[in-house]
């Protein structure tokens, strides 16, 4: 069994304030920042930017599954797509060139590319998207096959590098996207700690029936009371920092559980020991040991 780190909202460093609020807000948010303009969008990027580090930084780190969600522009003369959450962050195709730049110099590696949310997106631009991957990774992406029957040893001989995931009907006609079900990644949508903990574990006993990827979110999310409790602090000082300590010592409990691959993401992933305990884990499973510590 092989844990990979993955970033949740694996873009949000690159959040461009000066950008239109993103087509999935909703209107009072809409409405928040055309009334307070830069302010408001300013306080938005403490909040929706969870991670500090770019694509090049995170692979250098150790990050290699990555959580992409995707936007159309309202009014864009060049109809680009753009990573988003919340405000809109850098086009989608520089973003795969850089991971790409890093698996063209480290040609072991292996990332899983998860494209789990579509805003504003038409079948053209799902085209789009789908010709920009075979551009940029070409042979370099693993056909989809089953879960079961994919392993490094098996990656390295076809000289496979890059999974794609594609949560949207789009998947079913294209050989190189996998299914968005094969990589479920519940959510807890919860602030509370002991909460996020419970969902954790009662995901992973679900996880075992399935035949699958599986990726355990180990992430809070702010209700809009903590937001304006500490507005002025952002999601890094006002929830992941506090919470982070807590919710290791539940990842130190865990098994490896099964062969196969198995996925967590996190907020601000440079955080603590996190990257460094999970490289740690791999090299002590690579042993034979069973606990995850």
């Amino acid at each position: 069994s092989l844990v990979f780190l993955g970033s949740h909202d694996s873009f949000s460093f690159y959040i461009d304030e000066a950008s239109p609020v993103g087509p999935e807000q909703p209107e009072t948010v809409q409405n928040f920042v055309s009334v307070f303009g830069t302010v408001a969008k300013k306080l938005m990027r403490k909040w929706l930017a969870t991670q500090t580090m770019n694509f090049t930084s995170q692979l250098g780190a150790g990050i290699r599954y990555f959580d992409l969600r995707i936007s159309t522009k309202p009014r864009d003369p060049d109809n680009e797509l753009y990573f988003a959450h919340g405000l809109f962050s850098a086009k989608v195709k520089e973003g795969l060139e850089e991971i790409n730049a890093f698996l063209t110099e480290h040609p072991k590696e292996v990332v899983f590319l998860d494209f789990n949310h579509f805003y504003g997106m038409q079948k053209c631009h799902h085209e789009k998207l789908v010709q920009m991957l075979k551009d940029t990774y070409g042979n370099k992406m693993c056909p989809a096959i089953f879960a079961h029957e994919v392993s490094l040893q098996y990656l390295w001989e076809k000289e496979h590098q890059v999974l794609v995931f594609y949560h949207s009907p789009v998947a079913v006609e294209v050989a190189f996207l996998w299914p968005g079900q094969m990589m479920p990644a519940p959510w807890a949508n919860t602030t509370d700690t002991e909460k996020l903990i419970q969902f954790l574990q009662a995901s992973i006993t679900e996880r075992r029936k399935k035949g699958s990827f599986f990726i355990s979110q180990v992430v809070l999310t702010p209700k809009a009371s903590t937001v304006v409790k500490g507005v002025a602090s952002g999601l890094r000082e006002t929830i992941t920092e506090r919470a982070l300590l807590f919710l290791m010592e539940w990842v130190r409990t865990q098994k490896a559980g099964e062969s196969g691959f198995f996925f967590i993401t996190a907020d601000f992933v440079e955080l603590g020991d996190f990257i460094s305990f999970f490289i740690k884990l791999n090299y002590s499973l690579d042993e034979g040991e069973d606990d995850i510590f």
